[in-house]
């Protein structure tokens, strides 16, 4: 991951009086209302974790409104819209041990960060935890979390509940020191379906991704989708073969992808957006190691 990005803090925090263990990490632009309903979910739960606000480059009044009303969380000012790529800034500016990210419209359960750091302090292998997410104001349960449960990787006699290669970004923590040794999110995919790389990158360095469902977070995402959604995610699932699986797959996905493109203005998008990105992705190719590489064919043949 690039190191030469500027981040200007704003408002420094005064000291701290206690140092929990975990910290939470937002990733916002141009949400101020919704950031806000986050802020003060989280400003209320009896962890009292410390709090960083990483600004895409928001040119709305999210700026303001965290000096005004929120002066106690800490803030980090991109130039720039970095995308996924924020929360590794937030990373870098922490210092607790373990890490959750909420997105601005995202935020954890009571109880919640106190478990998940339970957890991390019991299980050194542990790299990344996966949440139960609770959706809407009715707290209806993702229909991820069934999936993640049920994962056909099973348990592993060192690590707390099931054993995955992805998760839901807004409702992960991390531990810091696994998070930054596999690189974060990384820089070419941006936003959208950025995590099963990771998950890849975590596992390949020997770090546990799990889902625990006794660690709880809500997500009230905007009932309007993103246009451009289903695009940027079949963009970025060919990008992560072409990064990390072998190459008679990557050629298959690609294969896939360009018949699809025929009927599908979506497809057309992700593949005529995956082209320019191609040679960035050959560069940085790692293909996963052999039981890395299982795991993730053992999951595709279960979906």
């Amino acid at each position: 991951m690039s190191e030469g990005l500027s981040a200007v803090p704003d408002h420094p925090p005064a000291a701290p009086m206690h140092h929990p263990p975990v910290g939470v990490v937002i990733a916002t632009r141009n949400r101020s209302a919704r950031l806000a309903v986050t802020l003060r979910h989280l400003l209320a739960l009896p962890e009292r974790p410390e709090i960083l606000v990483v600004d895409n480059a928001s040119t709305d009044d999210t700026r303001a409104l965290l000096a005004r009303a929120f002066p106690q969380v800490r803030v980090v000012s991109l130039p720039c819209n970095r995308g996924a790529l924020a929360r590794t800034h937030g990373v870098r500016a922490l210092r607790t041990p373990y890490v959750a990210f909420s997105d601005d419209d995202s935020w954890w359960a009571p109880g919640a960060l106190g478990r998940a750091a339970r957890l991390f302090d019991d299980h050194p292998r542990l790299g990344l935890l996966s949440a139960r997410t609770l959706v809407g104001p009715s707290a209806d349960p993702d229909p991820l979390n069934d999936v993640l449960a049920d994962s056909p990787l099973g348990p592993a006699a060192d690590l707390p509940g099931t054993q995955v290669l992805g998760f839901l970004a807004c409702a992960s923590v991390v531990r810091r020191s696994a998070y930054l040794d596999a690189g974060g999110f990384h820089q070419l995919l941006f936003f959208g379906a950025e995590e099963t790389l990771l998950a890849y990158d975590l596992a390949a360095r020997g770090w546990g991704v799990t889902h625990h469902p006794d660690v709880v977070a809500h997500h009230d995402p905007d009932p309007t989708p993103r246009t451009d959604r289903p695009a940027v995610v079949r963009r970025n699932e060919l990008l992560t073969a072409w990064l990390r699986r072998p190459l008679p797959y990557a050629l298959a996905r690609t294969r896939d992808l360009a018949a699809e493109a025929r009927h599908d203005p979506h497809a057309r998008r992700a593949l005529r957006e995956t082209l320019p990105r191609l040679p960035a992705a050959l560069r940085d190719r790692r293909p996963l190691p052999p039981p890395v590489e299982r795991a993730a064919r053992l999951l595709e043949g279960a979906s």
